[in-house]
């Protein structure tokens, strides 16, 4: 038999079952018992199995998959398709929830192993003892980021969420650095002696910044438990960015002390970070990509929490790898308008790091607005070992152009959607960059985003960037007048229509816009055809059923729904290895400029790709409406029979007709 709902709430710990309670409004006070909370739970019938898997985190389900014996390793797509797989023995119903142990177990303390995190259950038969120094190393396991995550939130009262990423990521960033350079100061005292470890050339040789006694993390640990260790960690942050020029106009300035944090939460917080091994030794990963790791996960999570504010600085990573995956950046200028924190920069190295290819082959150039965020990336990069240039200071991309006179190869972003009065009725009215085109509206800065980008392309660039559905088809102010000349100077490549719930900000569904200054056949340096003439064509995908849900609110695009799209837009484009390019119905369509000018300069790709075929399933239609009707007959009747019970109720309570 399966895993029934009832056994998988055995699993949880009474504050979920709590959260879960208040989430289906169900009206059970907070201090019933956990066996009542359960009790509700099971009788709520419109509450699946299923949606109580997909509701847990990945934490919850790693217990859960221990409780039934399951492996526990995997991500959460994973664990939640062991879960909804798995089936109980029939010979003893029920015996893993009334006779086992683990019923009255809690969750360890995570358990510290030498290469990843492991939540482990404790019973009587089984206490899980604390780790010990020599194996407390996390690797930066999903389960240990999840632990600092829940030690981030105890600042919760103390400051605002939109506040505190900035406190948890910058400490990462000061633990990751002071790592380094423990290391390098170990290397140098062995090959050159005690007389050279404070010559910051011997540092920066190796990309590794100097940091000054009082900027070290020995020294903040040292003194985390004093009161005024605000103002210590404001002063190594400020050391820092004094000694190592990269790094200027990337720290917060001043931040821990005008916040007024409380010393006992910062102090815990502290001790949390410390746990942290950020040098990989014995672990796959770079140390780059470790810290990298913690730092991804902890963007994508205050997005989350902060809503509509945390699309400020952070896009989902399936879009990322999906826009990179597309235009392939391997050589050249890479640029990115509005780049938040900085996670388009990022996927475009791991790209070419899966494919092989060199980082030393890139230059990245990026500009962001927001002060705040504008910091977040130049650590976020930093702690990759990025190089990038974001301009002098942070500033507006149309009025402050930090990089005037740029010509990228690649271009990506996930501009602001729908930004209302981006600049006066009497400003930028004779931009250079809208040469060509209409002045794009006050009341939406969508067209300006497109036509900045479009007048930074190279002669051979490409662009792929987000943008809300609207884009595709307003002819608002002149809109419309500007996507017609957009088409008619044949630079769309491909319009992607993605699903709902990708973005934390937004439920609404968005779309990729795929631009390119070029769709002429090119050759590869042996002569080959490396893509066909693509002039007066443009492709359109449809990906709106795509991708699975990870958690309520939120879907994300699968590795197999990223394969399929990038599979077939390459074979469009005549790159070997991607099979042959053919249309299918409701998926994909290779539309020509004169069909797109018969939907008057539409680029939904609805409209194009048309309906899904039907599968045939043999039956004839006379067999199938008897069925049909049958049922429905049958359920007639058995809804007199209800209404005429229902009635004897009444009468016999006296509220008869």
């Amino acid at each position: 038999m399966p895993i029934s709902k009832r056994q998988l709430l055995e699993t949880l710990e009474k504050p979920v079952l709590i959260e879960l309670v208040s989430d289906l409004e169900l009206g059970l006070r907070a201090n019933a018992s956990q066996q009542r909370l359960i009790d509700a739970l099971v009788q709520k019938r419109s509450f699946k199995l299923s949606e109580l898997i997909h509701y847990l985190s990945l934490a919850e389900l790693k217990i859960a998959c221990e409780y039934f014996s399951l492996k526990k390793s995997g991500s959460k797509a994973q664990l939640i398709e062991r879960l909804s797989q798995q089936t109980l023995p029939k010979t003893n119903p029920g015996s893993l929830v009334k006779n086992s142990p683990l019923i009255a177990a809690k969750p360890s303390a995570i358990k510290h192993d030498n290469t990843e995190v492991k939540l482990t259950m404790a019973t009587p038969e089984n206490p899980v003892k604390k780790p010990t120094t020599k194996n407390k190393a996390p690797k930066a396991s999903k389960g240990f980021e999840e632990s600092l995550w829940d030690s981030a939130n105890k600042l919760r009262g103390s400051v605002e969420s939109s506040e505190y990423k900035h406190i948890v990521l910058s400490l990462i960033f000061l633990k990751f650095i002071s790592d380094k350079f423990e290391v390098q100061k170990k290397i140098i005292v062995k090959e050159f002696g005690n007389d050279f470890i404070d010559m910051v050339e011997f540092y920066t040789k190796d990309n590794v910044f100097y940091l000054p006694e009082a900027s070290r993390w020995s020294f903040i640990l040292k003194h985390a438990k004093q009161n005024d260790i605000a103002v210590k960690i404001d002063t190594a942050l400020h050391d820092i960015e004094k000694n190592n020029k990269q790094l200027a106009g990337a720290l917060p300035d001043n931040y821990f002390s005008r916040l007024g944090l409380d010393a006992s939460k910062l102090s815990a917080l502290i001790d949390t970070i410390n746990n942290i091994e950020t040098l990989a030794n014995e672990c796959e990963m770079t140390e780059q990509d470790l810290v990298g790791r913690v730092y991804e996960y902890f963007l994508g999570k205050f997005a989350a929490s902060e809503g509509k504010g945390g699309g400020e600085f952070y896009t989902p990573k399936s879009v990322v790898t999906l826009i990179a995956e597309m235009i392939e950046p391997y050589k050249g200028k890479i640029y990115d308008p509005c780049c938040g924190s900085g996670g388009m920069f990022v996927q475009s190295i791991k790209f070419i790091a899966s494919h092989n290819g060199n980082q030393k082959d890139i230059s990245i150039y990026g500009q962001e607005y927001t002060s705040a965020t504008y910091k977040l990336a130049k650590m976020n990069l930093a702690i990759r070992g990025i190089s990038a240039n974001f301009g002098d200071v942070a500033g507006d991309t149309f009025f402050k152009d930090q990089h005037p006179d740029l010509k990228a190869d690649f271009i990506m972003a996930n501009p602001p959607f729908n930004q209302k009065q981006w600049r006066q009725e009497n400003e930028l009215t004779d931009d250079p960059r809208w040469d060509g085109f209409e002045t794009p509206p006050t009341g939406n800065a969508n067209y300006a985003w497109i036509m900045h980008m479009i007048s930074k392309l190279s002669d051979n660039g490409t662009a792929g960037f987000v943008l809300a559905n609207g884009s595709m088809s307003s002819n608002t102010s002149g809109e419309g007048v500007i996507r017609q000349q957009i088409i008619e100077n044949d630079l769309v490549d491909c319009m992607i229509a993605l699903p709902g719930q990708l973005f934390y900000t937004t439920q609404i569904p968005v779309c990729l816009w795929f631009l390119t200054k070029n769709k002429k056949r090119t050759v590869s340096k042996d002569g080959q055809p490396s893509t066909k003439d693509r002039e007066g064509e443009t492709l359109f995908i449809d990906a709106r059923q795509m991708g699975t849900m990870i958690s309520r609110t939120n879907k994300e695009l699968t590795t197999e729904d990223l394969a399929e799209i990038t599979r077939t837009y390459h074979a469009w484009r005549g790159e070997s290895g991607n099979g042959d390019y053919e249309d299918i119905a409701g998926f994909c369509k290779a539309a020509t400029l004169d069909e797109i000018k018969a939907n008057d300069y539409v680029l939904t790709p609805g409209r194009y790709v048309g309906a899904a075929e039907i599968e045939d399933d043999g039956i004839p239609f006379e067999t199938k409406m008897k069925e049909l009707s049958q049922t429905l007959y049958q359920q007639m009747q058995d809804a007199q029979k209800l209404d005429a019970m229902i009635r004897g109720n009444l009468e016999v309570l006296g509220y008869g007709e």
